[in-house]
């Protein structure tokens, strides 16, 4: 059984993310605690709510230091909703900017859609050769709630490193639905409330631990 720290820092679905990853046999700790948080087989960092928020619960339990220690080590990460949002450089919310993780280059910003949020279900184009994704139909629709999203991806890929695996989907115009970049994953849309799809997704991030 892999082991999975769900990192509480005042921002998430922890209850229903904790129950999702315990659906396909994960050993669950929700915890702040660094030394859980870095020994685990498995991060994820949930959120919820506005950018700016997330980021000033995450900095509280210096989660950016476990998430960075995580990945220079070469330990999987899992980043869903808001928790995706805070791996970029930064987020534009009602014309305040603030800060992230600066995992990814990229800026969180409005979708330019009609309507909003984009709340409810839909479908992704998913990235050849995803783990994440891997025996889940093209067709499948995962649950979204959200106003801001990255639009573009800005990371320059050199010779060295794989390129990493983008998943768009579309709510007035293309945004990223989920990133796979070495160690570090994440998913705009919400895993713990997409039901069998969801599942099938948690099941195949604790599968590649």
């Amino acid at each position: 059984m892999k082991s999975v720290a769900l990192l509480d820092y005042g921002s998430g679905n922890l209850h229903s993310a904790k129950r999702a990853l315990d659906r396909v046999g994960a050993d669950v700790t929700v915890t702040a605690d660094p030394k859980i948080a870095l020994a685990a087989d498995g991060l994820v960092v949930p959120g919820v709510g506005a950018f700016a928020a997330c980021m000033e619960g995450l900095l509280a339990v210096k989660g950016e230091r476990i998430i960075g220690q995580r990945l220079a080590g070469g330990r999987p990460v899992l980043g869903i909703c808001v928790g995706m949002q805070i791996m970029f450089d930064r987020g534009v919310e009602f014309g305040v900017e603030a800060d992230g993780c600066g995992e990814w280059p990229g800026t969180v910003e409005r979708l330019q859609a009609d309507v909003l949020p984009h709340m409810g279900w839909n479908t992704v184009r998913a990235a050849p050769s995803s783990v994440l994704f891997d025996g889940i139909d093209a067709d499948t629709r995962f649950y979204f709630v959200h106003s801001y999203a990255t639009q573009k991806w800005e990371m320059d890929v050199g010779d060295t490193i794989a390129p990493p695996l983008l998943t768009w989907a579309d709510h007035g115009g293309d945004f990223l639905a989920a990133v796979e970049n070495g160690p570090l994953s994440a998913t705009q849309f919400h895993p713990e409330k997409s039901g069998d799809a969801g599942a099938a997704l948690l099941e195949n991030w604790i599968d590649s631990l």
